[in-house]
């Protein structure tokens, strides 16, 4: 995506962060990119339709990222570890795309334009069964209902950014190992290697944030 739906995509995101999905209105886009309301319509047809299209944008990138670190790493709990990581890290390093899309995660949820974008959550969370899977399966996870494990985990980070403050006394590394220790720490059969995984200055930290800087096709 280039030039001006870019940069309309933008904006509606850094909107919606601010102002919420309500509170964002082509109007103003359109004012600080000194367009017309036409060209919105014109790149993305609806409100709906630009709320989608940031919705899959976001979803690509997490999984993008999530898939690269899957790759690149060997056992189910750094694998893991790494997409906690990377989901929290993104509460700074894509900040405006993050709380954008979880304060109004559920706006629209069921509308027919969201189509793709609950296609592209499901497909993220079920790769994130699939290490639980895994896990359990080479007894390094203790066996559980992984689908209901997975929202449990997921529903808590939504909200991360609701408190989270990047210039607050906890750096974003430091929230992401506590995320690390408390999952990892109920789900591991052997607990030795946890203070590696919950690093916050560990070799797989340094590994999420090198995926997280590679360019993601949106």
């Amino acid at each position: 995506m280039a030039g001006r739906s870019q940069e309309i995509l933008d904006t509606f995101t850094r909107h919606v962060a601010e102002f919420g999905y309500d509170g964002t209105s082509f109007s103003r886009i359109a004012e600080e990119l000194e367009l017309s309301k036409g060209t919105i319509v014109h790149h993305f047809g609806t409100k709906d339709r630009l709320f989608a299209a940031m919705q899959e944008r976001y979803m690509r990138r997490r999984l993008a990222e999530a898939r690269t670190l899957v790759d690149r790493l060997s056992s189910p709990a750094e694998q893991l570890a790494a997409v906690f990581y990377a989901v929290v890290l993104a509460h700074v390093e894509d900040r405006a795309s993050m709380v954008a899309n979880q304060r109004e995660v559920i706006r629209l949820a069921r509308h027919e334009s969201m189509r793709e974008a609950r296609r592209l959550r499901a497909e993220y969370r079920e790769l994130v069964i699939g290490l639980l899977e895994a896990g359990v399966r080479a007894t390094v996870f203790r066996p559980g209902d992984d689908r209901l494990r997975t929202l449990l985990v997921f529903g808590s980070v939504q909200w991360l950014w609701t408190w989270f403050d990047p210039d607050g006394e906890s750096s974003v590394e430091e929230v992401a190992a506590a995320v690390v220790d408390v999952v990892l720490g109920g789900l591991l059969v052997d607990r030795s290697d946890l203070e590696r995984l919950a690093d916050p200055d560990g070799p797989i930290v340094e590994l999420v944030r090198a995926s997280i800087a590679e360019p993601v096709a949106t």
